[in-house]
This record gives structure tokens, sequence and C-alpha cells, in this order.
């Protein structure tokens, strides 16, 4: 079996925030072999076949990082088209949104709804070799109540949302999900700022129909994603088990307390793309930013820095992505997020990156394998041409991504 040998890297193994001045990462198939200081690498890499040596110069090594709240098949549109393309056009899209997030370094990814429920099959062509992208939890369509944000009131459709109400019909719609191939199911557990019918306050399930849910879900092997920007809808979901968590803007101290207490199982990604975003570039759809300042998202932001303050301070681990894809927040620009973290949560460079790498890779897989270049993890990480660790933004630089690794194989390398 081949393998290759990293040198004269600036490694950021990402298990805390040290980066090694002088580092080298062996890989063999699939998997690092070994990583750590030059000076103390095998002085004969016990790898079988070839060698192939890469001296990166003294770029910057670093684990790919995890996109845990990715909507691959949103085609860059207003947020009111995101379902209404052709599924073969849909397909196409998310094909070219899935290598694009793979060329800025983003090597897997949590998906948090398929619009068009086409993510089983992105996946499989992934995971294939057919077509390029990061390592895939897939979902299937969201799964929503009457009423909810999820219910858009037109008539169902390929592109729409599930609609179930009451613990059954919520059963068999995650069965559904299963029976899709899913990884991941997603419920609205509360609404949305810009919903004319369901605002974050407004609780989309009862307990029981969220038990069912997760209860169901797990019971098929499925994870469960949930859209909840409220502390009530974020209590529901850490006191039925849910997995993943998107936004959690509005917290109380119970809610604080419920999340700190479940931090070993669960993670949660403030998604503040969708919010900042609306207030900046809001005008380019039509919706001015005085309309949404209205409509609550200048709060929803500040709020949100609060709330990110306080789980911090409990240490609930945090993960960057929230609803890229839109015409605001297209699909590869997705590292703004680590500029978020550090501008609006005054989070050091290397604590956001933390974020994207060893805490997004412990969502995506509890057991380890990605996210940090340990050994024995899968080989899959980013070369920078220029330090993330004093400056996150050179991530959302695509010239500055000179390598990209997955599995062991360059999907990029420019060095």
């Amino acid at each position: 079996m081949s393998g290759t040998l990293i040198t004269n890297a600036r490694l950021f193994v990402g298990v805390d925030e040290t980066v090694i001045a002088d580092g080298a990462v062996l890989i063999e198939g699939d998997r690092i072999v070994w990583s750590g200081p030059t000076a103390d690498a095998p002085d004969d890499p016990d790898v079988d076949g070839d060698v192939e040596r890469v001296d990166v110069a003294g770029r910057f090594v670093m684990p790919g990082m995890t996109e845990s709240h990715v909507h691959l098949s949103y085609s860059n549109a207003h947020p009111s088209q995101l379902d209404k393309q052709p599924v073969p056009i849909a397909m196409l899209d998310a094909v070219d949104n899935a290598a694009e997030l793979l060329r800025m370094g983003f090597t897997s990814a949590i998906s948090f709804g398929s619009a068009q429920g086409i993510d089983v099959h992105l996946r499989d062509a992934i995971d294939s070799g057919r077509v390029a992208g990061p390592r895939l939890l897939a979902s299937d369509r969201d799964i929503g109540s009457t009423g909810s944000n999820a219910d858009n009131k037109e008539p169902a459709s390929e592109g729409r949302k599930r609609i179930a109400d009451g613990p059954w019909a919520v059963r068999a719609a995650v069965r559904e999900v299963a029976k899709s191939g899913a990884d991941v199911v997603k419920i609205f557990l509360d609404g949305e700022e810009l919903s004319a019918h369901a605002a974050p306050g407004v609780i989309s399930y009862t307990d029981e129909e969220v038990e069912a849910a997760c209860t169901e879900a797990h019971a098929r092997g499925l994870r469960v994603a949930c859209h909840a920007r409220s502390a009530e809808a974020v209590k529901q979901a850490v006191r039925f088990g849910v997995d993943f968590i998107g936004h959690a803007n509005f917290l109380d101290d119970e809610a604080v307390e419920m999340l700190a207490a479940a931090r070993d199982r669960i993670i949660v990604g403030p998604g503040i793309a969708w919010e900042i975003q609306l207030l900046n570039r809001g005008h380019e759809i039509g919706l001015s930013r005085a309309a949404m300042v209205a409509r609550g998202y200048q709060r929803e932001v500040d709020e949100t820095v609060s709330a990110v303050k306080r789980l911090r301070e409990v240490r609930v681990p945090l993960t960057i992505g929230g609803d890229y894809g839109l015409s605001i927040t297209p699909h590869g620009t997705n590292a703004t997020d680590l500029q978020y973290f550090v501008e609006l949560f005054e989070m050091g460079h290397a604590e956001a990156l933390l974020c994207a790498t060893r805490d997004g890779g412990k969502g995506f897989d509890p057991a380890g394998m990605v996210g940090t270049l340990e050994a024995e993890t899968f080989a899959d990480l980013v070369v920078v041409d220029g330090d993330p660790t004093g400056d996150v933004t050179v991530l959302q630089d695509p010239d500055r991504i000179v390598g990209v690794m997955k599995a062991g194989a360059w999907h990029h390398r420019h060095l």
C-alpha cells in the first residue's frame, strides 16, 4: 500500500490550540500513521510500497473542516425558491456544491435537510468516487407540523418538506426517511422570524411528537437534527435526545444548564450567517435592512452572541455552519462562519478553528475518526498558504487553500 509523508509543515493537529513549528504527517492508505514534530518522526517509515514525500515549504497543515449544517441541494437562490427546481437540475447543482465545499477544505458535512430529497444519492455518488465531495451524513426532506416553518402551504411535491401531525404520523414520516437510506432526519421544533405564521417562539411539535421522532429515528440508526431557535425548543431537543441542534439563539438558564449536562452527546451550531446576511445583504433579494430589523433579526443576532458566551462558559461544543446556499450566503463561502466566531463571539482564531475541526468532527463521527490529525484517524487534511490561527479569514480565499486531501487522496493540490 502506498503512503505519503508530508514534511516541513506548520502543523495544527487539532486536539488543542498548539501549532508545531516544524511538523510532519505520515499517511498510509486512507489513515494517518503518525503526526508530530519532524524531530520525532520515525526514521524508517513503516509503509508498504512507495512513499511520496511532499515538502509543503513551511505552509500550514490542518485537519479537514466539518460543515455541520449543510444544504447541498440549495441552489444559491432566493429563500423562497430553494425547492422550486426540477430534481435533475437540483442534483446537478448539488454535485457542483459538494465539489466546491471540498475544494474549500471541508472534508466532512452534516446535512440539515435536502429540499429535493437527493442527499442520499449524492452521498452514494461521493462514496463511490463518481463525484467529488466531502464525507456526507445525508438527510432527506425535513419533517414539520402543519403551520410550522416547514409548512409553506403549497401542495406537496417532490421538492417540499414532509408535513406530519401527531406521534404516529411523525413516526411514519421518520420511517419514510429511514427507508430512503438517509443518515439524518431533520425536524422543525419552532419557527423563524421571516415566517408569516410561525415565529421562533411558536413551538411546532408537542413533547409526544418530539419523543416519537427521536425514539423512532434512533431505533432505526438515524441521528436527529433540529431547527430550534427558542429556549423551549432547545429544551425539547435535549430532553428527548436530538443529536444536532441548529441555531439555539434564545436561551434561558434552564436551557443552558441542560445543554451543559448533555455536552458530551450533543452539538450546537449557531448558524449565524443567515441572520447576518439577511441584515447586510437582504436588500439584494428585496428584504431591506430596516424590514429585517423590524422582523427581529438584529435582536436575534444580539441574543445569539449572549447565548454563545454562556455556552462557552459551560464548555458546550460549538460548530460552524448554517444555511449556506442562498444567494446571500453562497456555497463556497462557508468558512466565513469562522470570522463570525472571532468577531461576534470574541473567540481566539485557534479556538474558532477547533470548532471547525475537532468539535465539528466529533459531531460528524463520535468515534473520533475525523477532525484531528492523530494517528489512526482518516487522512483528511488541508494545506493553507497562511496561518488560520492568526487570521481565520485566509480560509475564505481559494488561492490560499493549496492542498485538500480526503482519505489519503489529493482532491486539490497546488503546492
